[in-house]
């Protein structure tokens, strides 16, 4: 069922755009590699057609761009780099970490994530963040400060795709406690990838084992995964132990 927000917007109808988009997309692909490349002859012909018909009262791409429906999403999102290169002169943990952009429609969305690189392509030790507009991807963030993360680990050739259906996830209002979501990074590493969901109220143990579960499915991942206390990861670091397991 559709959920509307107090503006209009309702989040299925981006998450359908969403769902459109993905489609269009793996068919573009399927047809350029059944395709065979054109002749001179045909392509000759068919800028000769392009010409004719421009005079024909067809709008151009700019006024077709214009009539588009445009999907707004039920929040806006920024998106955060954290350069590894500034990571070994920073003072304070975090301080490297910059904005990139914010986004708050569909093809908003997409118009970025087509014209930026994917995990796989960023340099080792680099941190990717898509957060909800206003929350920043740091412990002391004062949405974020009580809650914890969810975390997976997969090989370079998994970390897009797993990326990207997680990113699609979130922004699509795909989980019964998105609320809870303050969004997700993707740690890209030397030996493996770790993509983790950040989110508040940690202590919520319904809320967020609800969420833990929704991601795998939503990724079709079948390993184990856990939540950890952003409190406990600051107390022991990389042996904290997982408060939840799904």
């Amino acid at each position: 069922m559709a959920v509307e927000n107090g503006d209009g917007r309702m989040g299925n109808a981006a998450s359908e755009a969403v769902d459109a988009e993905v489609e269009r997309r793996e068919a573009e692909e399927e047809e350029t590699v059944g395709d065979s490349p054109r002749s001179g002859a045909e392509q000759r012909r068919a800028g000769r057609e392009d010409e004719e018909g421009a005079g024909d009262g067809v709008d151009d791409g700019g006024e077709r761009r214009k009539q588009m429906a445009i999907h707004p999403l039920e929040h806006s999102w920024t998106f955060w780099f954290d350069n590894p290169s500034g990571k070994s002169k920073q003072v304070a943990w975090g301080s490297s970490i910059r904005p990139v952009h914010t986004f708050s429609t569909v093809e908003d969305f997409w118009g970025l994530y087509n014209n930026i690189n994917r995990p796989s392509k960023l340099t080792v030790g680099a941190d990717f963040h898509c957060f909800k507009h206003g929350i920043e991807p740091k412990w002391e963030d004062p949405v974020c400060a009580d809650g914890g993360k969810w975390t997976l680990s997969c090989s370079r050739g998994k970390v897009d795709n797993l990326w990207l259906h997680t990113l699609l996830a979130m922004i699509g209002e795909q989980f019964d406690h998105g609320d809870y979501i303050c969004g997700a990074v993707v740690n890209v590493r030397a030996k493996q990838e770790k993509i983790s969901i950040w989110t508040r109220n940690g202590l919520d143990a319904a809320a967020q084992t609800s969420i833990g579960r929704q991601w795998k499915e939503h990724l079709d991942y079948n390993e184990a995964i856990g939540f950890i206390l952003h409190d406990d990861a600051k107390k022991h670091d990389r042996f904290a132990k997982s408060t939840y397991q799904v």
